[in-house]
């Protein structure tokens, strides 16, 4: 019997990049985790222990602070690119490079200078992959929290011996948002992009009463593409992060919908993706 290595990729992960740019009077900070993934024609290492084409992982950790000190972090699309412009070049038998991005934000106390508290909203994401001809880029949003305290409800769905849960028309719709987007070909501002997807997932999560966490879904992944012509399709994914009504009654008092447990496992998982229909 004969087996042989039908594809790998290695290359390093959790990459931590904090980069300050000094502005006479004002700091801006960029802070990054970033995650190189190589794939490409390396059966010589695993089948040989020849590792004379393969490149280091510490490298690969070194190349990402090398051309953080040369280019825009901020902009992690540009960055992701360049990063993967470096790797499909340097490794010599490198046929494609990935690059993972996750900036966590950080917000300026007040108009100080120099001083900063972590952010909320939400971390930016942007996965760029690239070969020697083609260039993909994906980005997102991942970990935003959001909560409504009426205005849900989940009712009509289908009831058999096993069911317990009662149907209700008001309820707290909380989860903590992860979309993922596709942009088409072209000249993007990636930036201001980025936040009107952002803002738009925001702005849908409350403009309506949601019958269900799939409603709401849908309705997101719409004003993505309404905000953002640029965007192809969105993929969400939407945790019920779940707020129980708390029994109160065995201690003789009553619970008017103010009082809840909440939890965080087990939890629904809802996901779904929205693209545009191409007729």
């Amino acid at each position: 019997m004969t087996f042989v290595l039908s594809q790998s990729n290695y290359g390093k992960s959790a990459i931590r990049l904090v980069k300050v740019v000094r502005d006479e009077g004002r700091h801006e900070l960029s802070d990054v985790t970033v995650d190189v993934m190589l794939d490409g024609d390396f059966r010589a290492a695993h089948d040989e222990g020849d590792n004379s084409a393969l490149i280091a992982t510490d490298t690969m950790r070194n190349a990402v602070y090398a051309l953080a000190a040369k280019h825009d972090v901020s902009e992690l699309e540009t960055f992701g690119r360049a990063l993967v412009e470096h790797f499909v070049v340097a490794g010599p038998t490198v046929q494609r490079a990935q690059v993972r991005l996750v900036a966590h934000p950080w917000a300026r106390l007040g108009e100080h200078e120099h001083a900063f508290q972590r952010g909320a909203g939400g971390e930016r994401l942007a996965i760029v992959t690239g070969d020697d001809h083609s260039r993909r880029i994906e980005a997102g949003v991942e970990g935003l929290e959001v909560l409504r305290t009426t205005g849900s409800g989940w009712s009509g769905f289908v009831r058999d011996e096993l069911t317990t849960l009662p149907e209700t028309d008001d309820r707290i719709l909380a989860t903590a948002v992860s979309a993922r987007w596709t942009y088409a070909e072209g000249g993007i501002d990636y930036g201001a992009s980025w936040q009107a997807a952002r803002d738009a997932i925001l702005e849908a999560f409350g403009d309506h009463y949601s019958p269900s966490v799939q409603f709401t879904l849908r309705r997101m992944g719409r004003a993505v593409l309404k905000a953002v012509e640029a965007i192809e399709r969105v993929r969400l994914s939407l945790p019920n992060r779940h707020h129980l009504l708390y029994d109160l009654s065995r201690f003789g008092l009553e619970n008017a919908n103010e009082v809840f447990q909440a939890t965080t496992e087990p939890y629904g998982l809802i996901e779904g993706t929205v693209e545009r229909a191409h007729l």
